[in-house]
């Protein structure tokens, strides 16, 4: 069993807060096991009983009636027979959860703006719920879209969303029990599937992450979007995969698939199968901000993988560049710890055989912690003096007193130089949760 207490502690803490509670993360990634193993062990600990636990699976196909709302909403009210004591109700990958026609309502006599009040949702049904006082609810799904970015409209303010990533590297060696440098070798390469963290076979741990990317995330996204033809789709991954941690935008893309495909699409069809992405939880997208400027630039941005391990099955184990596995794991460290991450551009204007020019530098991460900032330069070797002066160039250049961290290969212990940055080994980082701080 891999305990997954940062997760099991965020559920306590919003333990009857009166909110529908939703886990929100990619498939596979362990949702389920959470909240249907994890907590519910946690709970009956606690002294409650299994009377009081009300378990929806919508995946599993005895239950698949369930998806229809009302049904749903009828079968959890015959549940809660003794309405004196707290019941907890888990229903598992809510998105599958459809709309119906209201069968008390004429749909001929409405407005057709108004007709989809005419239809109920597993919205409605959730938020009748909340009126039982005797209910505590909590729902899994694996689309982003549908779970945090339609829930505070939808749920009108009465949720809260507990975002599951893969494994962090700190909760992989927990298990593993490998030294920390061969554990960080084996987590570039596999990433941290829970189920592939399980397995002690090689073999197991490569196939199974290439069903999962063929069989479950690209048939969920062409499924569920009704896509013709998912070889643009296949070839967008590609690339996404291959190029981590580096700049693009929708034209950029199709001007790419073009060339490798020599297939015509569209900036629009690209920007539709970059959105499904990013709801499936397989990639994560990082604006530039523009330090001196403190704003946003509209394009190009990078994308990042969700899981290493998925991106090297896909990409056939091939272009293992350490460097770039190292940034995607840096910041699916720093987004699962909760903040909001950035890519930092520094505009220099600097002579060059006497002629003035503008130049502009990257910062990898800029993490907002509130009212403070700290930025951080991914730089796998520092060894190299011109590399790392270029690394620590636009920390120097930002004018302002945020802290600055590069974040070198290794295992080398936080310290710092004479500008005041930061230096410190990758796993020292991953395992220290208060670095930051």
């Amino acid at each position: 069993m891999i305990n997954r207490e940062y997760y099991l502690r965020q559920l306590i803490a919003k333990q009857g807060n009166g909110l529908v509670k939703t886990i929100t993360g990619p498939r596979r990634a362990g949702k389920s096991y959470l909240l249907f193993v994890i907590f519910k062990q946690y709970l009956k600990s606690a002294g409650v009983s299994d009377d009081q636990i009300v378990e929806v699976a919508l995946d599993h196909g005895d239950q698949m009636v369930l998806r229809n709302p009302m049904e749903l909403e009828k079968y959890i009210r015959s549940r809660i027979l003794d309405t004196s004591v707290k019941h907890y109700v888990f229903i598992d990958e809510i998105q599958l959860s459809v709309k119906v026609k209201n069968p008390l309502m004429d749909e001929t006599v409405i407005a057709e703006e108004d007709r989809y009040l005419a239809y109920i949702t597993f919205y409605d049904v959730l938020n009748d719920l909340l009126g039982m006082q005797n209910l505590d609810i909590y729902v899994t799904g694996s689309n982003s879209r549908m779970l945090s970015k339609d829930i505070a409209t939808n749920f009108r303010g009465r949720s809260c969303e507990i975002r599951v990533f893969p494994l962090c590297f700190s909760e992989f060696l927990s298990y593993v029990r490998l030294e920390k440098d061969d554990a960080w070798d084996q987590y570039m390469t596999y990433g941290g599937m829970p189920q592939v963290v399980l397995d002690d076979d090689s073999k197991g741990k490569r196939d199974f992450l290439s069903q999962l990317m063929k069989n479950v995330y690209q048939k969920d996204i062409v499924d569920r979007y009704h896509l013709k033809d998912d070889l643009v789709l296949e070839n967008l991954i590609k690339i996404l995969f291959s190029s981590i941690g580096s700049l693009t935008n929708p034209h950029k893309l199709v001007a790419t698939i073009a060339s490798v495909l020599n297939v015509k699409t569209t900036d629009a069809t690209v920007k539709s199968l970059l959105d499904h992405l990013e709801d499936a939880f397989l990639f994560e997208k990082a604006k530039r901000c523009d330090i001196k400027g403190k704003s946003y630039l509209s394009s190009p941005c990078k994308y990042y993988a969700i899981d290493v391990g998925l991106r090297n099955a896909f990409l056939g184990y091939r272009q293992q560049e350490k460097t770039h596995l190292m940034e995607n794991i840096i910041y699916n460290e720093l987004v699962m710890r909760g903040y909001g991450v950035d890519v930092g551009v520094v505009t220099l204007n600097q002579r060059r055989e006497g002629v003035l020019r503008q130049s502009q530098h990257e910062i990898d991460f800029v993490v907002n912690t509130g009212f403070q900032k700290i930025y951080i330069q991914s730089a796998f070797s520092i060894e190299d003096s011109e590399k790392r002066q270029n690394g620590i160039l636009p920390l120097e250049k930002t004018n302002d007193s945020f802290r600055k961290m590069v974040v070198t290969s290794g295992n080398q212990e936080a310290w710092c130089d004479e500008e005041g940055i930061t230096y410190v080994g990758v796993i020292p980082f991953l395992l220290n949760k208060t670095i930051l701080q």
